[in-house]
């Protein structure tokens, strides 16, 4: 994981970002100390797909009332 400071930064935001969406991780530092983490962003075609599988197995089941949820809390408690 490589580490810059704010100045290099603010100085390389291109050269750093294309570096971060290459896969590299980056620190970027206020003297040694760390304040950013700089990392690529999945693609959302990942995120899509499994926000697509998701709805269609929810759409398999009925729906659940308040009541329902309620009675749940305390399933299986002895009082």
């Amino acid at each position: 994981m490589r580490q810059v400071k704010i100045a290099e930064a603010k100085t390389h935001l291109s050269e750093l970002l294309a570096a971060a969406e290459a896969g590299e991780d980056l620190v970027i530092c206020r003297g040694a100390t760390p304040i950013a983490h700089v990392t690529r962003v999945a693609s959302g075609g990942k995120h899509a797909a499994l926000s697509t599988m998701l709805r269609r197995e929810r759409a398999k089941h009925k729906a659940v009332t308040t009541e329902e949820i309620l009675s749940w809390r305390h399933e299986g408690h002895v009082y």
